[in-house]
């Protein structure tokens, strides 16, 4: 009986520790990983480098960006940090 409440505190640590690091970063994992999938053409996407632009071209692996007018540039899918929300105008709010 001793031996089980001197273990007691140990599985009490990593049920905490799952419940409050692994589980919450295998769901940003999951949600990073839809977003890729979901990736088209004409989206606005923000880089995790910072950069801003619109989707003109999307492969399996690869990506080309629209940055400025006549500037396109090819990254990796997985360069893209998340899609950028269409803005809305305060009368939509109404």
């Amino acid at each position: 009986m001793k031996d089980l409440v001197g273990i007691l505190p140990l599985v009490l640590i990593v049920v905490v520790f799952y419940l409050l690091v692994l589980r919450p970063a295998r769901a940003r994992q999951r949600d990073f990983a839809e977003t890729q999938k979901a990736l088209s053409v004409g989206e606005k996407v923000m880089l995790a480098s910072g950069i801003f632009g619109e989707l003109v071209k999307v492969d399996d692996d690869v990506i080309e960006l629209r940055i400025a007018p006549e500037t396109v540039i090819t990254v990796k899918r997985q360069a893209v940090a998340h899609v950028v929300p269409e803005p809305t105008s305060p009368e939509d709010e109404n």
